[in-house]
């Protein structure tokens, strides 16, 4: 099939090479180029590097819905236009344009996650199973029929980059079966029941301010689920620690929610939470980089009794 695929970070760049080795991919959407580092250098995104590899060509619309852009995209060839990760609400316009309609390669088990980041919200929720939709694109948010599912299961040592990488991978499978059996005629749509919907809204860096007076089990969640972007974070003396890796211990300390209450120069330290205690095994201090607590240690002073905030 002719397809035209609309994607923009990482975790939508293997659908677009299962793509180009399996169907023509006449052109690509992306959003617009951002800039990046100290010398805020303009930057390709990730899909629109890989397209420009196979001399695929890319627009980058400020807005898809703008009429001079819509009407350059129904002059594009195309049976289909699939959607990963792009970053933009496609107008009704968009939807209706090709034979085959568009479909979507969503991170999540619909209705379950619907939304921007449905990845993180499973971690950052304790979920133990997550997967891969394919589905029809409407006017709704994710609420199209679903026509394939995978599942993939959630491991406690799962961070959110972890699982988008299993993710990203099973998405492209997904959705090159998912393409034989809309060629074929083989599909079965499959309505989703919104009353069964949950939401996982954009992720933002405030999310991260770990409260301290919820369980042990709760914050490490928070801080897997923003593992590596963009951190749970405490603050000390005003300035911010970024926690990478944390566990539950079995102790019994006496403290309140917050207190350093156990300093081990070759494990780390623990803190206090609402329900127990919880061991910080890697960290990253204002201005520096990500390390093991116990490197931290050797070289900077916690004592216990601190409070973080």
């Amino acid at each position: 099939m002719k397809v035209v695929y609309m994607g923009t970070p990482e975790f939508a760049v293997p659908c677009l090479k299962a793509l180009i080795n399996k169907h023509e991919v006449t052109a690509v959407i992306s959003q617009p180029d951002k800039p990046k580092g100290r010398g805020k250098k303009l930057m390709p995104t990730p899909v629109k590097e890989e397209a420009l590899k196979h001399d695929i060509p890319v627009f980058q619309p400020e807005k898809i819905k703008d009429e001079s852009f819509i009407k350059t995209l129904s002059e594009i060839e195309a049976d289909i236009f699939v959607v990963a990760a792009y970053g933009q609400i496609l107008p009704e316009a968009v939807l209706k344009m090709p034979k085959y309609g568009c479909i979507n390669v969503h991170g999540s088990l619909l209705p379950q996650y619907r939304g921007a980041a449905p990845i993180q919200q499973a971690v950052i929720d304790g979920k133990d199973v997550t997967g891969i939709t394919i589905m029809y694109m409407e006017k709704g948010l994710d609420s199209g029929d679903m026509l394939l599912k995978c599942q993939i299961p959630i491991t406690p040592e799962d961070t959110y980059g972890t699982l988008h990488d299993k993710m990203k991978d099973a998405g492209a499978k997904l959705l090159l079966e998912a393409l034989d059996k809309i060629e074929n005629g083989e599909v079965v749509p499959e309505k989703q029941d919104s009353s069964l919907a949950t939401y996982a809204h954009r992720i933002e860096k405030s999310m991260g301010h770990i409260d301290w007076n919820n369980s042990g089990r709760k914050i490490i969640n928070l801080i897997r689920g923003l593992n590596p972007a963009p951190g749970a974070y405490t603050l000390y003396n005003e300035d911010t620690i970024k926690l990478w890796k944390a566990v539950e211990v079995n102790s019994n300390y006496n403290g309140i929610p917050g207190e350093i209450v156990d300093v081990d120069p070759k494990r780390g330290f623990t803190v206090k939470t609402g329900d127990g205690a919880i061991l910080i095994e890697e960290m990253q201090a204002k201005g520096g980089k990500k390390m093991s607590s116990a490197d931290y240690l050797r070289g900077h002073s916690l004592e216990k009794g601190i409070i973080l905030n």
